[in-house]
This record gives structure tokens, C-alpha cells and sequence, in this order.
């Protein structure tokens, strides 16, 4: 009972990383429609900037742990805004709707931003000190306080683009468009506007989980592209668009791979994720909550 617990505490905290990834990269296609491949440099973008304000706060500025994670955790929030504006007023704007100019422009944007983060922070993994430190016991399992809190605002977060986007003019909106984008602008609602919203949403996203994720795992500057393949196989699971589907697929993925892992190899629960993709677009190719093409 012990073990289960304790696996099913290690799902629930990769899980809700994978979630948030996942959430802003299913948000972009549903209002966008286009594949982002550099959605994970926004990932990068945030890890690395926290682990390098907390080095500095800490060591240098002689800050308190937790003030110098407030502070990193805004600022990365605010540069991946930053960036991803510029992005998409110079890039993504021009191939609204267009998968293969947004995998051709995204692959290149890609293989961009991973220069510039090597040549900015090297190749050597950085690690951060523990936020909170200790731990709590939950029926026999063994849990960080720090992985708690990881889950609990990673949780409040999702909670909050949830009813962002079904309690809200914007949300609406964004909705709107994404289940049909001409009627949405005869209804008067500016796509491009939304369309840019949508897509700095799903950088935010992004970045909360760099940001999380960056207080429980050494940080590297391709960091983002490990967790990006996770984040294509969750919507493909849990269906393009669907924000559901993203949690659902988010929390199934990190299932696989805690019990899986656990109790036979990684390698074997990876194979298991791609086959149930396999057997998904075989059977239904729109995901578990997607919507099919009319």
C-alpha cells in the first residue's frame, strides 16, 4: 500500500508539470491552429533564468531562498512574455492557420534559442537549493514539502486557465475562435488579437512549469525539448484543443511512466506511451476528448 501511495504521489507531481506544458501547447494549436516545435524553449527560457536569479540571489545578494524564488519566478514569467511576443509579432503572426510554414518557422526558432542559451549559460546542469525544506509523510509515503507545493500551484494554475477560459469574455473568445475562426470575426471578435493572447497564454504555461520544474531537477538548456515530446504525445492522447484532454493525457502520461518505470523499466514505459499513441490514432485519431474534423 505504501508503494502504491508513494508512486501515485510521484505521478501526481510530474503529472501536473506535464499538464501545464501540455496545456499551453494544446491552447496555441486550438486557437491558432498551428504546431509550435519551440513551445519548449519557452520551458528552457524560465528554468534556466530561475536557476540563474536564485544562484545570484543567494550567493550574491544574500537574499532569503524563498524571496529570491519570488523574484525569479516573476522575472522568468515576464521574459518568456517578452519573448514570446517577439515571436510572434515577427514569426507566428504570418503563419496563422498554416502547419507547414509553423513547423518550418518553429524548427528554425527552435534550433535559434537553444544556440543562444548555450552560448549564454554553457552545458554544465545547474542546480538550485531547496526552496522549503523537509518533508511530510502521507499513509506511509515520503513526499518533499517543496514537490507538495510544486503540485499545489501547478493545481491552482490549471484551476485558473480552466475557468480563464470558460468563465470569461476572453476565454470565449479564444474559444470561439478556435471552433471556427471565420464565424467568430463575423461576430465581431478580433482574431488576431485573440490569436496573439492565446499564444502568450501558452508561453506563460510554459514557463510556470520551467519555473516548477526547476526546483526539483538539475536544468539544461535543452531541458524543454525532453519535456516537449511528452507534451506532443499528452494532446495527442488526450485530443488537439481540449484542455481536458491535456490534463487527462498529462496525468495518464506520468502514470505510465511512475508505474511503469517502477515496476518494470523506463525504457519499457516509453514503449507503452508510443503504442498507445499508435492504438489511439488508429482508433480514434482525434484523441480521447478531441472533436472530430466536420
Amino acid at each position: 500500500m505504501e508503494l502504491q501511495v508513494q508512486l501515485l504521489m510521484n505521478t501526481l507531481q510530474i503529472g501536473s508539470v506535464y499538464v501545464l506544458f501540455a496545456l499551453g501547447l494544446t491552447l496555441i494549436f486550438g486557437v491558432m491552429k498551428i504546431v509550435n516545435f519551440a513551445h519548449g524553449t519557452f520551458f528552457t527560457a524560465a528554468a534556466l533564468i530561475v536557476s540563474s536569479v536564485m544562484i545570484w540571489g543567494v550567493d550574491t545578494a544574500g537574499m532569503p531562498i524563498w524571496f529570491s524564488y519570488l523574484i525569479a519566478f516573476v522575472l522568468a514569467l515576464l521574459v518568456v512574455c517578452i519573448i514570446g511576443f517577439v515571436v510572434y509579432f515577427f514569426g507566428f503572426q504570418h503563419v496563422l492557420k498554416d502547419l507547414n510554414g509553423s513547423f518550418i518557422l518553429s524548427i528554425g526558432l527552435l534550433l535559434l534559442l537553444n544556440g543562444v542559451y548555450l552560448i549564454l549559460y554553457g552545458g554544465v546542469p545547474r542546480s538550485i537549493p531547496a526552496v522549503v525544506p523537509g518533508n511530510i509523510s502521507f499513509l506511509g509515503a515520503s513526499l518533499t514539502i517543496q514537490r507538495l507545493l510544486l503540485m499545489i500551484v501547478a493545481a491552482i494554475i490549471t484551476i485558473g486557465l480552466y475557468v480563464l477560459v470558460h468563465r470569461t469574455k476572453l476565454g470565449l473568445s479564444l474559444r470561439a475562435v478556435a471552433e471556427d475562426q471565420e464565424a467568430a470575426m463575423l461576430q465581431g471578435i478580433p482574431y488576431r488579437r485573440v490569436a496573439l493572447y492565446g499564444f502568450l497564454i501558452g508561453a506563460t504555461l510554459a514557463a510556470c512549469a520551467g519555473a516548477l520544474m526547476a526546483t526539483v531537477t538539475p536544468v539544461t538548456t535543452v531541458i524543454g525539448d525532453d519535456f516537449l515530446v511528452k507534451a506532443f504525445i499528452i494532446i495527442i492522447i488526450g485530443g488537439l484543443g481540449s484542455v481536458l484532454g491535456a490534463i487527462l493525457g498529462g496525468l495518464l502520461i506520468a502514470l505510465i511512466e511512475s508505474f511503469g518505470g517502477y515496476y518494470f523499466d523506463p525504457s519499457t514505459a516509453t514503449l507503452a506511451m508510443f503504442v498507445l499513441v499508435i492504438v489511439l490514432l488508429i482508433v480514434r485519431p482525434q484523441g480521447i476528448l478531441g472533436h472530430a474534423e466536420r
